[in-house]
Formats: C-alpha cells, structure tokens, sequence
C-alpha cells in the first residue's frame, strides 16, 4: 500500500489509486479507472484548535449550497460532510479539522458515476492520519 504525505496529514492509498501534489498544496488522488478524483486542501490555524462549531461555520459559508452537513469522523480528523450535485458532477465535500490543522477535501465525478467510488473514497479518509511538522 503506498503513503502520500504532506507536512500536516498522510493518508493511505490503496494498490489502485495514486497521488500527485501540486505547485499550490493541493494533493490530487484518483483511481487508475478515472472515475472521480480527490482534491485535498490544507489549512492551518495560527492559534489553538479549530473547534467543531467553527468548523461548521466554515464549512457553510464556503460551501453555501450545500445542503445536509452530517458530522463525520476520518481517522485522526474530525467534521463535517455534505453530498450535492453540481451541474453534471455530484459533489461529496468535507471540512475536517484536527488541532489547528483544516483539510479540505472535494470529492467529484460525473453523475452517471455517483456512488461508484463511495466506499472506496470512505477508506481512504478512514486511513487520514496528523503528523506534526518536520523540526526546523
């Protein structure tokens, strides 16, 4: 099974999948089929942790049509999950936090396609793991 690592978080991809990081942080993840594709955003919070209804607040003003936000746990990380259709993608999103770290995660495929990759997406979210940052 291979890692993709950032400074803040690592999570484990099935034989399957694969990651790229981009110039920006993002870290893209997809499967060899191409069905959807991960796209994985980090935030960190310059003082304390984030807390759970902050977290909300976040996810509902950056995600503003949305709908149902479920509170969700992802290994180390803790938040919110939503589901919505979004022209011909349906769109699964989730803003988890752990500490002072916000990962951003957006999930999309082509409509035809929804649900296809949801357990296999679910799996690898449950392997999302905080590291600490590499001392200076």
């Amino acid at each position: 099974m291979n890692v993709v690592e950032t400074e803040w978080w690592s999570m484990a991809l099935a034989p399957e999948w694969w990651a790229d990081v981009e110039e920006d942080g993002t870290v893209l993840v997809a499967d060899e089929d191409d069905v959807g594709c991960l796209e994985i955003t980090t935030l960190h919070k310059q003082d304390g942790a984030l807390e759970q209804a902050e977290l909300k607040y976040i996810a509902e003003t950056e995600s503003p049509g949305a709908a149902a936000w479920v509170a969700v746990t992802c290994g180390d990380f803790g938040g919110w999950e939503t589901r919505f259709a979004e022209g011909e993608a349906a769109v699964r999103e989730w803003y988890l936090a752990s500490g002072g770290v916000l990962v951003f995660v957006s999930y999309s495929c082509n409509h035809d396609n929804k649900g296809m990759d949801d357990s296999a997406v679910d799996a690898l979210l449950d392997t999302l793991a905080r590291t600490e940052p590499a001392a200076a």
